[in-house]
């Protein structure tokens, strides 16, 4: 009866295993340093870097603790056939970046590249990915235990930057791939880069052949791919320790709802009160008013919903967040009932426009009949 390695081994990629070419070394290993202005020495917070990982990690780090990963590989699914045929790994040293990639000649040669790579990761405390999550880390690690090689990423922190990316650019880019990013922040769009598509069959190719020329813009993709990722890193690192270097009104609008989310209000307000762009301004105010109700600082919150209802970000939700208010916070139902009439009447104004919410409508028709009640039950016990 076969044991759970040899099926696991019958899972290997279709093509079959060759021994390494004669001659040739284990791995196809290239080393690159880039100097670049992005690349920072000092010291990351843990603050800094709760914020980019989403509170997932804790405690300071040099640069010098980070390893920047990315891979090139056969295909783009999670299946057992699929390998990571090519592996990027970025270093900070002397504020320089310190790329080194390895290549698998063959697929005979994938467990002593594993085993490099392992080295490198012991001595690193933090790993940066671009969708590794997802991708690179279940992959490396479901390859590595085809292996026999033990390794848990979970020992690793790790900040996945395609979610740091997505919470604060989204909104202003909507597409947040990695080319995408050297574009919008870099301005540095790729020109004859080869496409993230194409690679596995330049791989191949390049097996049937033995061209190892095949695999030159393979190497350049990854390399531009672990510099971006390096950059952008810093990047926002810098954004989130001074949220107001931001330089498009979206991008603080997102950063405050990040730190919102996290608990972190003061940062927040910081950011919401400086959206003063009339594309977000509104959004900030209300999702400003909104977190002084959460936290109870009534009359603040009030102050902001005022401020709303009188200007042109007023909305029946804002109608609905002050009846409320005066009902249950300051015990005036009067006034209570005077935002609920208020509110209906501007939905009612807006009928026909597309702006009647129908279900915000009702919440105002209810309110304002038991508040009517409500007061004058009270009129009538004076």
């Amino acid at each position: 009866m076969p044991s759970l390695y040899d099926k696991l081994q019958s899972l290997q990629p279709a093509r079959p295993a060759r021994p390494a070419r004669e001659g040739a070394p284990e791995c196809l290993v290239v080393k690159t340093a880039y100097r670049h202005a992005d690349i920072r020495e000092s010291a990351l917070g843990s603050q800094t870097l709760s914020l980019l990982s989403a509170g997932k990690m804790e405690g300071s780090f040099a640069p010098e603790d980070l390893l920047f990963l990315d891979t090139e590989t056969t295909g783009l699914s999670h299946g057992a056939g699929t390998v990571a045929f090519l592996v990027g790994l970025g270093e900070v040293r002397d504020g320089q970046l310190h790329v080194t990639q390895m290549l698998m000649r063959d697929y005979a040669q994938e467990t002593r590249m594993l085993k490099e790579i392992q080295g490198l990761l012991s001595r690193r405390r933090c790993l940066v990915t671009y969708n590794g999550a997802s991708f690179d880390l279940p992959l490396l690690q479901g390859r590595m235990a085809m292996n026999r090689l033990r390794e848990d990423f979970s020992g690793h922190a790790h900040v996945d930057l395609l979610h740091a990316a997505r919470r604060v650019y989204k909104l202003r880019l909507g597409r947040c791939g990695l080319s995408r990013m050297e574009e919008a922040l870099f301005g540095e769009p790729r020109a004859g880069d080869l496409p993230g598509s194409d690679i596995p069959k330049r791989y191949f190719d390049y097996l049937d052949t033995g061209d190892e020329g095949l695999l030159e813009d393979v190497l350049a993709h990854n390399r531009l791919d672990i510099l971006s990722l390096a950059r952008l890193f810093f990047r926002m690192a810098a954004l989130h320790g001074e949220p107001l270097l931001a330089t498009h009104p979206e991008d603080l609008l997102s950063l405050g709802i990040g730190y919102e989310r996290q608990g972190r209000r003061e940062r927040a307000e910081v950011c919401y009160r400086a959206c003063t762009d009339k594309a977000v301004e509104g959004i900030a105010r209300l999702r400003m008013a909104e977190m002084y109700r959460r936290s109870r600082r009534d009359r603040e919150a009030a102050e902001a919903y005022e401020s709303l209802r009188q200007g042109p970000a007023q909305s029946a939700r804002v109608y609905i967040a002050l009846a409320k208010l005066y009902e249950h916070r300051f015990r005036d139902p009067d006034r209570a009932l005077e935002m609920a009439r208020q509110g209906m009447l501007y939905c009612s104004e807006r009928q026909g426009t597309g702006g009647q919410n129908e279900g915000e409508y009702r919440d105002l028709e209810r309110r304002c009949l038991r508040l009517m009640r409500k007061v004058g039950n009270t009129r009538n016990e004076v």
